[in-house]
């Protein structure tokens, strides 16, 4: 072997994964024009695009960059860089000879977000898009799951493991659903209408199939929700007040664009004695079940227990609409939902919730 394959070993690795699944078909291959490291701005080294044919025509994407392609410079033996690349599967016509562009790009987009943020992703996981996955495109696909591609397992290459992580694009109440259940649990349920999890824009949201619902209820109602840490953009705290003749409650303050989320998530996580940690930038805050309503101010953290009288109540009655909502249960606190205002990449204010 030479020294240049020796240094392009996990490159070599991946495609050698993909021929055991397409044999001899050469992809349709995008590289970077100027590598990451030198100034560019695409922080994949390059995209491949296959053309599968079950269980319908549709583009196989896969992703070169997330894992270490030539010599190992973490200090992690175990994973290959960042231990995974994305795949992603695409609706094809029948005369389509070239993959959309926008696919690539958000492939490049979700590289920027790890390379930037130094978060990952990993199967389960799911992404809130914030609108269109295809930019201008008239799609209900706003949101990205994760799951492992069923039909690219997981390699050891000599910089260390690499899963394959299939980018799904779902519709907001499906990402709902999956955040009130499970991601993977979901998937599963929903094989036979999503086969292969392709990602097609023209699909409606799989909420609409009366099994697919029914078992995403029972599944919650089973096995509440997975998601113990949701980010929530707006968030706020503010400690209780000292009145003339009473001590005015204090207040959780949140956008209108995750409050109904927060409340399917409280009545998923907490009744199965289960805590859900609401992050922001400057504040976490710890809900937990407890035998009556409270909490623990720290210096970015705030630990409040619900009773279960308490947590019934915010859950059903906490709406995405601007307001107060008191607690009957717990005078000595209170939730305030503010206006979220969505803005594009100007800055200019797109939508407005609440």
């Amino acid at each position: 072997m030479s020294e240049e394959e020796v240094e392009a070993a996990g490159w070599d690795a991946i495609e050698e994964q993909m021929r055991r699944l397409y044999g001899p078909q050469e992809p349709k291959h995008y590289a970077a024009l100027l590598p990451y490291m030198l100034g560019g701005k695409d922080p994949l080294n390059g995209i491949s695009a296959y053309k599968a044919e079950l269980p319908y025509p549709h583009w196989h994407f896969v992703t070169f960059g997330f894992s270490e392609l030539y010599e190992k410079e973490s200090d992690d033996p175990e994973y290959s860089g960042y231990g995974f690349e994305l795949t992603f599967r695409l609706v094809r016509s029948a005369d389509e000879q070239e993959p959309p562009a926008w696919a690539m790009s958000l492939l490049q987009n979700m590289a920027r977000y790890v390379f930037s943020s130094g978060n990952f992703f990993a199967s389960g996981h799911h992404l809130d898009a914030n609108g269109p996955i295809c930019l201008g495109a008239d799609t209900r696909l706003t949101a990205l799951a994760f799951t492992d591609d069923p039909e690219v397992p997981a390699i050891d290459t000599p910089n260390g493991r690499v899963e394959f992580l299939q980018m799904v694009g779902i519709t907001a109440d499906e990402l709902e659903a999956m955040m009130s259940w499970n991601t993977n649990s979901f998937l599963q349920s929903a094989q036979e209408a999503l086969p292969g999890y392709i990602t097609d824009l023209s699909r409606d949201s799989l909420l609409q199939k009366p099994g697919i619902a029914e078992a995403v209820q029972e599944g919650i109602e089973r096995d509440g929700s997975n998601t113990g840490f949701f980010y929530v953009d707006q968030l706020e705290w503010e400690p209780g007040k000292s009145r003339l003749l009473n001590k005015a409650p204090a207040a959780l303050i949140m956008g209108a664009k995750q409050a109904g989320t927060v409340a399917k998530l409280l009545r998923g996580r907490l009744p199965k004695n289960k805590e859900l940690t609401l992050n922001s930038q400057n504040l976490a805050v710890i809900l937990q079940l407890g035998e009556e309503t409270g909490y623990e101010e720290g210096e970015k953290f705030v630990r409040i227990s619900l009773s279960e009288a308490a947590v019934q109540e915010l859950s059903t009655t906490l709406r995405p609409i601007e307001g107060e909502y008191k607690l009957f249960t717990a005078k000595n606190l209170t939730v305030r939902v503010r206006k979220t205002y969505i803005k594009d990449q100007d800055g200019n204010v797109v939508e407005t919730i609440g």
